[in-house]
């Protein structure tokens, strides 16, 4: 109860406000520190899938460091991670206002940028 109560007031002060929603893994302490530390206006959900979106980033990094069997040192996994996440950036297609691309449209933007990531790895 305790330690739920400092990471609410922790996260609370990081941030500034006070969430409408809180979504846990449905531990018992969760709904009273929630409602002592946030206030009775915060909705607290248990769903064990509600934070699927934010966890599906990972999903690229953990399918690379499988094959290659962990990383060997603190300096390499920190190479990798900051490279994986700029090259994925620079491939998605990106969208504004929550337009939708098409799948062409999208395919001809993938081909561009991974000819121009290639062409940059060439060159190094």
């Amino acid at each position: 109860m305790a330690a739920a109560q400092a990471f609410f007031r922790s996260a609370k002060s990081a941030t500034g406000q006070v969430p409408d929603q809180v979504t846990t893994d449905g531990h018992g302490s969760y709904p009273r520190a929630i409602r002592s530390t946030l206030g009775r206006r915060v909705v607290h959900r248990t769903s064990a899938y509600k934070n699927n979106k934010l966890e599906q980033d990972h999903r690229g990094v953990k399918g690379r460091i499988r094959c290659m069997r962990g990383f060997k040192s603190f300096a390499s996994a920190e190479r990798f991670c900051r490279s994986h996440a700029e090259l994925r950036s620079h491939l998605r297609p990106r969208t504004r206002h929550n337009q939708p691309i098409s799948a062409s449209r999208r395919h001809l933007l993938h081909l561009r940028r991974a000819t121009s990531v290639l062409a940059v790895l060439e060159a190094a």
